[in-house]
C-alpha cells in the first residue's frame, strides 16, 4: 500500500514518516513548520493538571463496604436483568455487580494503557512539531489515567481483571499498525468515544465518592484528547476520496459492531462467573433472551450510554454516511443525534473539572476552557 493511502494525509497537520526514519526528524526545515492547529489545547493542559499520587487531588485512602454497598445501581447491571439474577442471593447480587464494575474498569485501565502507547506511537512519527508536542502531552496524561485507575483498583480489589479478547484484539491492531489514520480514527475517536461515555455514566450513577472523583479527573484530560480527533475529522473527512472514506467508514463500522456484541459480553467476563457457580455460556444464553435489539435501543437511549456516545462522535465527524447508517440507526434515532449540538455529554463534567482543579492549582487566572480550546 502506497505512504498515501497508510497515512490518508489531507493536512500538513498529520504528515507522518516511517517509525524508522529518525533522520526526516532532524530535517532543519521541519521544525519550522509547525500547525498552530493545536496550540490551544496544548496551553490548556496547564490547567486540568492533576497528580495522582498526591492527595489533595484525590485520596486512595478512602474507604468503600464492598461487601454490602452497590458501587453501581442494580438495575444498570446487564446479568441482573435476566433469568441470572434468580440464582442469586442479595448478597452475591452486590459482589456480582461490584465485580462486573472491577472488570469494567479493568477494561478502562487497559484502554488507558493502550491509548498510552499509541500516543507515545505518533510522537515517532508526526513530522509536524506542534502535533508531536500535542502527542508527547495526550502521552503525558494517559500516563497518569494508568496510574489512577491502578491505584483505584488496587485500593479495591488489589489488582485488575485480564483484558477480554474483544479490546484487546483492537488495542493490539491499532497500536501496532502502520496506518495513521488507523490509530486516530480508532483510539481519538472509538475509544476516546466510547471511553467519555464510560467515564460520564459512572460519574453520573457511581456510588463510590472516590471512584466518581477520579472519574472526574480522567475527563479533564479525556475532554482534549476526544478535541484532537476533531481537529483531525474536520481537517481530513471533507477531502477524502471515495475510496479513502468508504475505508474508513468501513472499518469504523466493524469495530463498531464487534465491540456492541463483544465488549461486555458474558464470554469476554467469564473469569467474573465461576464464584457464584454460574456457567458463562449459560449467562451467554440468559442474556441473549433478555436482552433483544429493542432493549438494546432503549438502553442506548440514555445520553451517557458509551455506545451512543460513540455513534454520536463518528456522526459528527462525518465518518457515518448513508452507506453505514443503517448499522447504527438499528439502535439510536440517527436524526435526533445529528440535530444535538456538538458538544459530548462529558464536556460539562470535564468544565467542572477543570474549575476544581484551577483552584487547586492556582490558575484561576489562566482562563483555559474546553471552550476556549475549541
Amino acid at each position: 500500500m502506497t505512504n498515501a493511502m497508510t497515512n490518508i494525509t489531507k493536512d500538513p497537520a498529520y504528515d507522518a514518516a516511517d517509525p524508522h526514519d529518525f533522520a526526516t526528524m532532524m530535517e532543519v526545515e521541519r521544525y519550522g513548520n509547525r500547525s498552530t492547529a493545536f496550540d490551544k489545547i496544548i496551553s490548556a493542559t496547564h490547567d486540568h493538571f492533576w497528580d495522582p499520587l498526591d492527595p489533595k487531588y484525590i485520596d486512595f485512602t478512602a474507604p468503600f463496604d464492598l461487601e454490602n454497598e452497590y458501587l453501581m445501581p442494580p438495575n444498570m447491571n446487564m446479568e441482573l436483568q435476566t433469568a441470572v439474577a434468580d440464582r442469586l442471593t442479595e448478597k452475591q447480587k452486590i459482589r456480582l455487580v461490584n465485580e462486573s464494575v472491577r472488570w469494567s474498569l479493568s477494561s478502562i485501565l487497559h484502554g488507558e494503557q493502550g491509548a498510552l502507547s499509541l500516543s507515545a506511537s505518533l510522537c515517532h512519527v508526526l513530522r509536524d512539531p506542534g502535533a508531536q508536542e500535542y502527542a508527547a502531552n495526550q502521552t503525558r496524561e494517559e500516563a497518569r489515567h494508568v496510574t489512577g485507575f491502578t491505584k483505584y483498583v488496587q485500593a479495591r480489589w488489589g489488582k485488575p481483571l485480564p483484558v477480554g479478547p474483544a479490546l484487546g484484539n483492537l488495542l493490539n491492531e491499532m497500536v501496532s499498525s502502520p496506518y495513521v489514520w488507523k490509530k486516530l480514527v480508532g483510539m481519538q475517536m472509538l475509544v476516546e468515544g466510547l471511553a467519555m461515555g464510560a467515564f460520564a455514566t459512572f460519574y453520573t450513577y457511581g456510588r463510590d465518592p472516590l471512584m466518581v472523583k477520579l472519574m472526574q479527573l480522567v475527563m479533564t484530560d479525556e475532554a482534549f484528547h476526544h478535541k484532537f480527533g476533531k481537529i483531525w475529522a474536520d481537517r481530513t473527512i471533507p477531502h477524502l476520496s471515495e475510496g479513502e472514506r468508504n475505508l474508513i467508514e468501513d472499518w469504523a463500522a466493524e469495530v463498531f459492531r464487534g465491540l456492541l456484541f463483544n465488549l461486555g459480553s458474558p464470554e469476554q467476563k467469564k473469569p467474573i462467573y465461576a464464584e457464584f457457580g454460574l456457567d458463562w455460556q449459560w449467562v451467554q444464553g440468559a442474556v441473549a433472551e433478555g436482552f433483544t435489539d429493542a432493549k438494546i435501543r432503549a438502553r442506548l437511549k440514555d445520553s451517557t450510554s458509551i455506545f451512543r456516545v460513540l455513534i454520536k462522535t463518528l456522526l459528527k465527524a462525518g465518518i457515518i454516511t448513508d452507506r453505514t447508517r443503517a448499522t447504527y440507526a438499528a439502535f439510536v434515532d440517527m436524526e435526533e443525534l445529528h440535530t444535538e449540538s456538538d458538544r459530548m455529554i462529558g464536556d460539562d463534567i470535564a468544565e467542572k473539572g477543570i474549575q476544581y482543579l484551577q483552584q487547586i492549582n492556582g490558575a484561576a487566572g489562566f482562563g483555559a476552557t474546553l471552550l476556549a480550546a475549541e
